[in-house]
Formats: C-alpha cells, sequence, structure tokens
C-alpha cells in the first residue's frame, strides 16, 4: 500500500527543515497536502525575491492572506491551521498589540477585543474575560463568521460578533480593534461627533469618524448598528461605549485607535482654548487629502461631496448648555431642577425686611 501524506505531515517535515523535495516519489497526497506543499512554495519564492532585493527599501506588510475556497474543514485540518507557523504569528502579534492597547490606558480590566480574518469563513480573536495586557498566544480563539467557536481552550469574546457584522459589511476589513480610549470614548459619551478638515494626517488615515447608536454590547442589535457604520468609516464612537476601528491587518487597525484618540484629545484641548471656532483646511486642501486616501487604497464616502460640504462643522459645539423653557414659561435653574417657588418667596421677604431695616 502507498504511503499517505496529510497536510499535517508536510508541516512536521517543514518544521524539521526538510523542504517539499524532501518527499518520496508515489506517495498520495491529501488536498490539505497538495495545499500545504503549494504553500511552501509560495512562500519559498517570496523569501528568494526578499534576498534579491535585500538592498531595496521596503514597506512592512502584515496583511494575512489566504487561498479562497480553502479553509480547513475537518478538526484535524482545522487544528493543524489554528497551530501552523503561519497563525502562531498573528497570535503572538495580537498579544503585542493587547499589551500596547493596555500600556496607553486604552483598555480598563478586561474591556476591549482584537480580531483578525484569516479564511474565507476563519477569524482569529481575543478570548473572553482577559486583560488586554497580559493575554498569551494559547489564549486566543478560533471562530466562524457567525461567531461560532472552532478552536482554541479559551472562550471567544461575546463582543466578536460586531466585529463579525464588520467584516460581512466592509470586504475590506481583514482585522478589528475595540477599545475604550478616554478622549474618544469621552466624545462617544457626550454624542459629540468629532470635526472635520483640522488636521491633515486624521483626514488621511482616518477620514471622517463615524458615530453608531447605543445598543447592548455583545448584542445582535449592537453588531447590526456598528456594522452599518462601519461600511463607510474606518473608527466609529459606539454611543456610551467605546471605539471600534478596522483596517488591512491589525497593525493598521491599532494605529488608527491610536490616531482617533490623539486626534480627539487635540480637538477637546483645541476647544479648551478657543471654543468651538476653530481653524480649518479648506475644502479644496480636504479634496486633495481625500484623493491622497485614495491613491494609499482607503475609499472615502466624501469623495463625490462638493467642496463647500467637506468642512461643513455646523453640529460641531462642544460645552453647550441650553437652558429648555417649560409649558409655564419657567426655566430650569442653574442646578438643572424645577424653580422652587417655596424658596422664591423666602427670598422675596428676607430681601423686603433687610429694605425694610435699611430705610428707617
Amino acid at each position: 500500500m502507498k504511503k499517505v501524506l496529510t497536510g499535517k505531515d508536510v508541516e512536521a517535515l517543514l518544521r524539521a527543515g526538510k523542504g517539499v523535495d524532501s518527499i518520496p516519489d508515489g506517495v498520495l497526497l491529501t488536498p490539505t497536502a497538495k495545499d500545504a506543499i503549494k504553500e511552501a512554495g509560495t512562500r519559498r519564492r517570496r523569501e528568494s525575491r526578499s534576498s534579491v532585493a535585500s538592498d531595496e527599501p521596503t514597506v512592512p506588510d502584515y496583511e494575512f492572506r489566504w487561498n479562497p475556497g480553502n479553509d480547513p474543514q475537518s478538526p484535524g485540518d482545522i487544528r493543524d491551521f489554528f497551530h501552523s507557523r503561519e497563525v502562531e504569528e498573528l497570535k503572538h502579534r495580537m498579544c503585542d498589540i493587547g499589551r500596547r492597547m493596555w500600556e496607553r490606558g486604552y483598555t480598563d480590566g478586561n474591556g476591549g477585543n482584537l480580531t483578525i480574518r484569516v479564511g474565507d469563513n476563519l477569524v482569529l480573536c481575543t478570548p473572553t474575560l482577559i486583560s488586554k495586557g497580559f493575554m498569551k498566544p494559547e489564549d486566543m480563539a478560533l471562530i466562524d463568521l457567525e461567531g461560532n467557536q472552532l478552536a482554541g481552550r479559551r472562550k471567544r469574546t461575546s463582543e466578536c460578533l460586531t466585529h463579525m457584522a464588520i467584516m460581512k459589511r466592509q470586504p475590506k476589513a481583514k482585522a478589528c480593534c475595540h477599545a475604550h480610549p478616554p478622549h474618544a470614548t469621552a466624545f462617544a459619551v457626550a454624542g459629540v461627533q468629532p470635526p472635520t478638515c483640522m488636521i491633515p494626517e486624521a483626514e488621511v488615515f482616518l477620514g471622517q469618524i463615524g458615530m453608531a447608536e447605543y445598543q447592548t454590547p455583545g448584542t445582535p442589535a449592537n453588531a447590526v448598528a456598528v456594522g452599518e457604520a462601519a461600511i463607510d468609516h474606518m473608527a466609529v464612537l459606539m454611543l456610551n461605549h467605546g471605539v471600534i476601528t478596522w483596517g488591512k491587518d491589525i497593525e493598521d487597525s491599532y494605529w488608527k485607535m491610536e490616531n482617533t484618540d490623539a486626534y480627539c484629545q487635540t480637538v477637546l484641548m483645541a476647544t479648551q482654548l478657543k471654543g468651538s471656532d476653530l481653524l480649518t483646511i479648506t475644502g479644496g486642501q480636504a479634496k486633495e487629502l481625500i484623493d491622497l486616501r485614495a491613491s494609499l487604497g482607503m475609499e472615502d464616502k466624501r469623495a463625490d461631496w462638493k467642496e463647500c460640504e467637506l468642512c461643513d462643522n455646523s453640529e460641531f459645539r462642544p460645552g453647550v448648555v441650553c437652558q429648555i423653557p417649560h409649558g409655564d414659561g419657567a426655566r430650569t435653574n442653574g442646578g438643572g431642577g424645577e424653580r422652587n417657588e417655596d424658596a422664591e418667596a423666602v427670598v422675596r421677604q428676607v430681601t423686603n425686611e433687610i429694605l425694610t431695616q435699611l430705610n428707617s
């Protein structure tokens, strides 16, 4: 009987330092073994090109690419994939980013989550009830786009449904980052959408920051609200909750989280200096930045807007508090409560007595 090699066998050969040319002639190869051999050849050619052009300047590329239609199906193949070298590298990167989020104060307790799409129907995600600053690679979970857990010893986060909703609606979203950075979350709690046309870098790397109405975290309703907002926005403020960003890879997604909080912090400080009448770039200059976004592969829903619409921040009124008149014409007092007629009468009586004594 001919020997049969599986994908797991091929991966074992590669880990042992042997090439695919060490596979004996005449053996039977399973479909997963053929895929592993093909991937090894692709990786070898990539490394060969890299060594030839080692002196040329490069740009880091962390995007995970998979072969469409080749998701592992059997429990054994899923397990092998989950522990493959490429996926293990992603797990380590997620732990590193989780630590960076925690160190910057973007997460508290077990807050925040990270996801990376690794197949047609496969997503790597962080587990529930864990501090993002102290995760280990073995803590990660593998799920499908419906949130069903396929691998991992720790239970996946309940908020993964929101990440899946984004990935389903926006094919370019290969990774998502959710956190509670203080300045951006303050905008979310205040219900204030950050203005545009103030800092060129924010216009290029973020575009317009979106808003999603509050829904209970982890529920299908929240997934729908955030998923819809994320179609046209790479950074979304979730009202009374936090922030979620997406990108082509997990590093890109996390950078947008930093960009969002830094931008909100700058705008907040600027309003303390000058109020809401802040300086902006012109609509024409904003159009140039949107074109630059397009050249970097980032779509922008404002691409067809008129220049007069691009920098319209008329709804941005930070710190404005209005007194709302009631039906009888009375207004709320400085403390926000109803006018106290008894207190008013006492004040009038004391005032009259003082005036009487002064006159006498």
